[in-house]
């Protein structure tokens, strides 16, 4: 399915990174891969019209830490994200290296570590963790962090209206503690955004949220526990088209899920046995590379071939990734965007751990497949992760949820992407913020990318 574009990185060398995500990181209308790096500088990748350049600043660099994931959210409502960066230098337990945030100050142009103020340092993340994701909680328009914290309780991290921050974990039932690894945020259980935390030595959590910014955990009643497996990658996607929203994770050489959901709104695993094959999985993408209309799954492995998975006649098939296989790539992270915005997905995969190896980078073939993009915003103009993005066109629905952090490490680009297919027009398509404000625009044009706005009124 993907042709090899990794020559498009204009620098490219061997080097252990982990997490990978992408924001608007400059402001200027486009999307930038931001990666972590391990011993190493953290990057952000740019597109300049032929090649990605790393545009990174020196506090983003930070080539002295060991950044495990860097992770965008609004979290003080000025209309750009800010970056979470999670560090490691143990494998659990306290750190030597708290987590930072960092925001862009506009009268010096410089981005600076929130959590190095006094007033924070006493709520910064001193214990290892291993996935984050920015959500918006009670649907105002300014974002939290939860981070999916190993042996410690997880952490739940956002500004207060005295500019504080503080770890709300406790209070929101959210300080559970287990082997945190993978996270999902969304319309999961409730209308609200939940959390999805997948787990090692121990059962996975399913936070729902109350819809008064509380939550309950509810995994077992569900079937999405899985108690006796170690997750690592996870996202959602509508897997059987019925439009809700269903959730894919999968299990270090264990038997990855397909979790598709019942009508009593608990869980069936339906994986195949090809796609429940164990494997050393990283991370794991929903994402529509070749524009049909029908989303494929990406597993990311460590040290053994990656896996592509397509939906046709109704059935999950193992795909062809071409040179995505990366058969010896010790695959760590992975995100998607449209960096070139030619409206075909891109796919960035990372390499560390195992070894120091270059970032590649892959594009499948679109066979002139139509499109359409929808990039909601909150109140403040920031991306409105965690809100739900309906479309329907050609007698079908997909749904898609602009992301705050999924895979493993990883949060995807914040926008709804949608192949059509040989489907020509759009018929309408519907927006809900996570407060539950709903945006519903009739014929869209297709073949581009609509941002849309909060309601007013």
């Amino acid at each position: 399915m993907f042709a090899d574009i990794t020559d498009r990185i204009r620098a490219n060398p061997p080097a252990f990174h982990y997490g990978a995500s992408v924001t608007d990181f400059d402001v200027d209308g486009r999307p930038e891969f931001v990666l972590a790096g391990f011993g190493g500088p953290n990057r952000v990748l740019r597109w300049d019209g032929q090649q990605l350049w790393d545009i990174a600043p020196r506090s983003i660099a930070d080539p002295e830490r060991q950044t495990l994931s860097l992770i965008a959210g609004d979290v003080d409502g000025d209309g750009r994200e800010e970056l979470y960066a999670m560090h490691a230098d143990t494998f659990s337990g306290p750190k030597t290296h708290p987590d930072r945030l960092f925001d862009h100050d506009p009268s010096t142009g410089r981005w600076h570590d929130l959590l190095s103020h006094p007033a924070n340092r006493q709520s910064r993340n001193a214990v290892a963790g291993r996935s984050v994701a920015a959500l918006d909680r009670r649907g105002t328009g300014r974002y939290g962090f939860f981070v999916a914290n190993y042996g410690r309780p997880m952490g739940y991290y956002e500004m207060g209206g005295d500019g504080r921050l503080v770890d709300l974990a406790p209070a929101l039932g959210l300080n559970l503690c287990t082997g945190g690894r993978g996270v999902w945020a969304g319309p999961l259980a409730s209308d609200r955004t939940d959390i999805l935390c997948v787990n090692e030595q121990g059962a996975n959590f399913l936070f729902r949220n109350t819809g008064l910014g509380t939550f309950l955990e509810i995994a077992h009643d569900v079937r999405l526990a899985d108690p006796d497996e170690h997750a690592r990658g996870v996202t959602a996607l509508d897997a059987d088209g019925d439009g809700r929203l269903d959730v894919v994770w999968g299990n270090w050489d264990g038997p990855h899920r397909l979790m598709v959901r019942t009508p009593d709104g608990r869980f069936r695993d339906r994986a195949t046995p090809a796609m429940a094959l164990p494997s050393r999985v990283r991370t794991v993408i929903a994402a529509d590379f070749d524009n049909d209309g029908y989303e494929e799954l990406f597993f990311n492995n460590l040290g053994e071939p990656n896996r592509l998975f397509r939906r046709i006649d109704g059935e999950w098939r193992l795909g062809d990734p071409g040179p995505a296989t990366l058969p010896h790539g010790a695959g760590t992270g992975a995100a998607v965007a449209d960096i070139d915005g030619d409206g075909v997905l891109e796919l960035l995969v990372c390499h560390g751990e195992a070894s120091e190896q270059p970032l590649a980078l892959f594009k499948a073939a679109s066979a002139g497949n139509n499109w359409v993009r929808f990039a909601p915003v909150t109140r403040f103009g920031a991306p409105a992760r965690g809100a739900t993005v309906r479309l329907t066109a050609g007698g079908r629905t997909q749904v898609r949820v602009i992301d705050g952090g999924s895979g493993y490490l990883c949060q995807m680009e914040p926008t709804a992407h949608f192949g059509l297919g040989e489907v020509t027009k759009a018929d309408s398509v519907r927006v809900t913020w996570p407060d539950g404000a709903e945006v519903m625009l009739r014929g869209p044009a297709i073949r581009t990318t609509h941002r849309v706005e909060y309601p007013r009124g």
